[in-house]
């Protein structure tokens, strides 16, 4: 059994760590709430680059754009976004072995952005072509450089496709392991909404009324902005995805947090409950001693 020092000692470190994840939790809530509008504010641009592309798309004539075939190559190459850091539940296990199971047995290469997948993609003794750092909170011009990259490797036709691998959130207590083939790019989903983007908080009666597809006149033609605009368009995708997974990160690890910070305190009280309990046995044992005593004295 432990002495009342040893759970004394147990209280006070349980005492330090719920200070500590209460801290962690409060960062990470203001972080959420700038991550969440941030991933929200950016939702009515990818919206908006939608049609104007699926405009570019019906009006440019001439051969297919690479961007809108599969390439002559026989591997993948994923795009995997993920935190730098952890405690944030199963939210990187969750993506990472979703990762896993889908490429396992075919031939893919990776690039990261996010030590925790560089990590992970190490250890499993996969190729990792590139892994760029990118700070918190995120700029676009950070992104433009890993856009670049991975769209490069996608026109060199060593690959046949190009994957994103992200957290999607949903709300502050769901996110979504996600995989979506950003290149090439679907014809038909171009005109729809991707998945991130009908995560919106907007209500059916807060919606705009749907009306006729906007029509656009380019200039110099719609042949030469169509190859301008491909690569910001997939430039901004990669960005709104990482965003969202900033989003999900910081609000995987505000209710990782408090969920620990609930655990210690619960703990606090077993550990209090079974402090007293030792004392008062200790306290009823030297009443029996003095007890005894003074009667064997009698």
């Amino acid at each position: 059994m432990p002495s009342t020092r040893d759970i004394r000692r147990r209280i006070k470190s349980v005492k330090s760590t719920a200070q500590i994840t209460r801290a962690m939790q409060m960062v990470a809530a203001a972080k959420m709430r700038k991550a969440q509008d941030q991933a929200q504010n950016g939702r009515a641009y990818a919206t908006l680059m939608n049609k104007v592309l699926v405009s570019l798309k019906e009006q440019a004539d001439g051969t297919p754009h690479p961007y809108f075939k599969e390439g002559p190559g026989t591997k993948d190459l994923y795009l995997v976004i993920t935190p730098d850091k952890g405690l944030c539940g199963p939210m990187n296990t969750n993506l990472l072995r979703k990762l896993f199971q889908e490429t396992k047995g075919i031939e893919a290469d990776f690039v990261t952005i996010g030590r925790k997948g560089s990590l992970a993609i190490g250890r499993a003794k996969k190729k990792l072509l590139a892994d760029f750092p990118v700070k918190d909170p995120t700029s676009f011009n950070e992104v433009r450089v890993a856009g670049k990259f991975v769209q490069e490797r996608f026109l060199s036709g060593e690959y046949r496709s190009l994957k994103v691998v992200f957290t999607n959130f949903i709300n502050v207590v769901t996110v979504v392991p996600t995989i979506e083939t950003l290149l090439p790019i679907d014809t038909v989903r171009l005109g729809g909404k991707r998945s991130f983007e009908e995560t919106s908080h907007i209500t059916p009666e807060q919606k705009p009324a749907e009306g006729p597809a906007p029509t656009y006149d380019f200039e110099p033609n719609a042949e030469s902005v169509f190859e301008s605009i491909l690569p910001p368009y997939v430039n901004n995708i990669i960005y709104q995805m990482l965003l969202e997974s900033r989003a999900a990160e910081h609000s995987s690890r505000m209710v990782a947090m408090k969920n620990a910070t609930d655990n210690a305190k619960e703990l606090i009280k077993d550990l209090t409950l079974e402090y007293n309990k030792i004392r008062q046995a200790a306290i009823t044992n030297e009443l029996l001693e003095i007890t005894t005593a003074k009667l064997a004295l009698e």
